[in-house]
């Protein structure tokens, strides 16, 4: 019997009419294998995974295929957005076994849950063929399988464990330059981004390098992060019509994505937009930030404040079947009928060329030139033709409406919810609209109210109402990344005070003093077969890597030394592993923070928000910033407030400067010149 039509996982959700005897993740679930010594297999994938659905279709939908399943096997689905934990374990022994991994992940395991096998995707036959023979094996020679199940264990316990650093070599951030140097080996100076294909965003990447750009004075780093952020606007990974990025593009242009569109890459990518945007005053990137949030709100924010995770790479054709980006793409003769005299300077402005053809007569549309380039070729204005690109976009949002949406996961995970929430902060700092401030408290309150116990844990995932699934170190850390950030635009102290709460909860339940790092599942909670420390930062930075931004940031609010010392001792251990720098770029973001430029910033007054404001209208990453309207008891500010006077304080390796009243020379002396 499939159980899965019991659950509120959309992924899982979608599987719940297959013939296979699907159960979800559960001590009942892997209790049943046990009693019943049967292998298992667990598959994993999420709602908005392209090849997870090509898989169903061919293989779980299928009655042959459920015979062998349901015979011999207990067959066990999971959405790896909801766990995290166990995708992350059996990501690691496919890993082990085949060298690559991706989904959907597929792993057969012994009735204990050690896998022995496993791969991503697989077409009908080899799938049927393998579980077969893995089905003979069990039962002729167990001892066999038993024995490489316990050489892999091994392998999985170990992978991941960063192995301590025994020198008491000083963290110097001068090292970095031969890391960057390296890095930047693998650019692409055409199209930005990597010098590879798929392409994936990796906002954390570009958010660091343009900080080291900005405090080594490198131009060549800072053009090419414009570049890289230029070119992903232009292209068909970001949606020119609706606003919001894709996952990631297939090609070296940025131009055909998989089309799915999930909640962090958004999030993220408007808080490197906005930083971008305060460095460069560029109007592309606030036109990015203002349509991705338009878009948000429209598709992605819910009646409780709270942020949807994904819309679908797939949507229903002009023939009533589901295929990758329909809802997305044009054919030529659609873009004539509807722009009519106005195709041709669209169709060079957007490449409905064979530059921008993709397949089966479909355009992706996508910039190639600037916008002022295409108007005088024209002989109009670069204003002239923003307005029609405007009006375009208009009439081909318009027009998509009357298409098949792709299906939504309606779930909301509080890591990724607490990742938007930061990217509507960072929009509130660089353009100052109100509105994006509202809307980030409103979720930080569904956060407080929905997410965090009375026992002081957090829910990972809500839905209908209902929150369930006990946090993992990502839900602590965005959550707590931020609420430091909310309190860094509003100065009210309770956003910090409970940024604090949390981290103690951490210390208290995740922290593992032997291995220095925070695991990712609290010990209060069952464990799997082998813990997870997160520490390589992906297309999400690592846990343990915003973890430790956070500590040091708190440790200097607080003059807090122990957080102090726990965050640098992590750097500490990490720094040498850095071989490959972008999968590390967080780790070098709170390096860069013990370099001379990094400075403290307190803004103690009546009227200190309106100070703030203008302030934060400045690309200053390297200023951490504090403040208060009244007198306040936080260490960083005690005795700080004047109620006569406005004072800015600017703070160095915990000195402090003769207040200042000035905010031209506060932020004169905050600048790297």
């Amino acid at each position: 019997m499939n159980e899965l039509q019991h659950e509120t996982s959309p992924y899982l959700l979608q599987h719940a009419n297959n013939p296979i005897h699907w159960k979800a993740w559960s001590d009942h679930s892997l209790a049943t294998a046990k009693n019943e010594n049967k292998l298992i297999i667990v598959s994993i994938g999420y709602s908005a995974c392209h090849w997870c659905h090509v898989m169903e279709h061919e293989s779980f939908e299928d009655e042959t295929v459920a015979q062998v399943m349901n015979s011999d096997f207990i067959s066990i689905k999971v959405d790896r957005e909801e766990r995290p934990d166990v995708d992350a374990v059996y990501m690691k022994a496919v890993q082990l076994m085949t060298k690559q991994g991706g989904w959907p992940l597929n792993v057969v395991c012994l009735p204990d849950g050690r896998p022995v096998w496993g791969g991503t995707y697989f077409k009908k036959d080899n799938w049927m063929d393998t579980l077969q023979q893995l089905q003979t094996l069990y039962s002729e020679n167990p001892e066999k399988m038993v024995d490489y199940a316990e050489k892999l264990h091994q392998g999985i316990q170990l992978l991941g464990l960063v192995e301590k650093n025994p020198t008491e070599e000083k963290i110097d951030p001068n090292n970095i330059k031969a890391l960057v140097e390296k890095w930047s080996k693998s650019f692409d100076w055409e199209f930005g981004g990597y010098a590879r294909a798929p392409k994936f965003m990796m906002p954390n990447n570009y958010l660091f390098l343009q900080r080291y750009g900005y405090q080594s004075k490198s131009k060549d780093l800072l053009d090419f992060v414009d570049l890289t952020l230029t070119r992903m606007a232009y292209g068909g990974l970001f949606d020119t019509v609706d606003g919001g990025f894709s996952r990631y593009s297939v090609d070296m242009r940025w131009h055909v994505p998989h089309f799915e569109k999930m909640l962090y890459d958004n999030g993220q990518l408007i808080s490197l937009y906005s930083e971008a945007y305060k460095r460069t005053q560029n109007p592309l990137y606030k036109e990015v930030i203002e349509k991705t949030l338009t878009f948000i709100e429209r598709e992605l924010l819910n009646s409780d404040n709270a942020f949807y995770s994904a819309l679908d790479a797939d949507s229903i054709n002009e023939i009533g079947e589901l295929e990758e980006g329909a809802f997305y793409v044009w054919k030529k003769e659609e873009l004539q009928k509807l722009l009519k005299d106005d195709f041709e300077i669209f169709s060079e402005l957007f490449n409905v060329t064979d530059f921008g053809f993709w397949e089966h007569d479909n355009y992706v549309l996508i910039q190639s030139q600037t916008v002022e380039n295409i108007a005088s070729q024209f002989g109009l204005t670069e204003n002239d033709l923003l307005k029609k690109k405007k009006n375009w976009e208009r009439l081909l949002f318009t027009e998509r409406k009357k298409r098949p949406k792709p299906r939504l996961d309606d779930k909301s995970l509080t890591s990724w919810n607490t990742i938007m929430l930061k990217g509507y902060t960072d929009a509130y700092k660089a353009l100052g609209n109100e509105h994006y401030l509202a809307v980030a408290e409103k979720n930080a309150a569904f956060i407080i109210q929905k997410q965090w116990t009375a026992d002081g844990f957090l829910w990972h995932s809500y839905k209908n109402g209902k929150s369930t699934i006990p946090g993992f170190l990502e839900d602590y850390a965005f959550v707590i990344d931020a609420f430091i950030g909310l309190y860094q635009v509003t100065f009210e102290e309770k956003y910090l005070m409970q940024a604090k709460q949390l981290t103690d909860y951490c210390l208290e339940h995740f922290y593992d003093e032997t291995q220095q790092f925070f695991a990712f599942t609290a010990r209060t909670e069952k464990q799997l077969i082998a813990s997870h420390f997160e520490t390589e930062d992906n297309v999400i930075p690592a846990s343990n890597s915003v973890m430790a931004n956070n500590l040091y940031t708190l440790s200097l609010l607080y003059h807090n030394p122990f957080y102090e010392k726990i965050a640098l001792q992590m750097l500490h251990h990490m720094i040498p592993h850095m071989d490959y720098a972008s999968a590390y770029s967080n780790w070098m973001n709170l390096w860069l923070n013990q370099s001379e430029d990094n400075k403290e910033l307190a803004i103690c007054g009546k009227a200190a928000l309106e100070s703030l404001k203008k302030i934060n209208f400045e690309y200053l990453p390297n200023v951490i910033i504090a403040g208060t309207t009244k007198p306040s008891d936080l260490p960083f500010l005690a005795n700080r407030f004047d109620e006569e006077n406005l004072l800015f304080y600017i703070c160095q390796n915990k000195n402090c400067l003769l207040p200042n009243t000035s905010l031209e020379a506060t932020v004169s002396g905050l600048k790297i010149s």
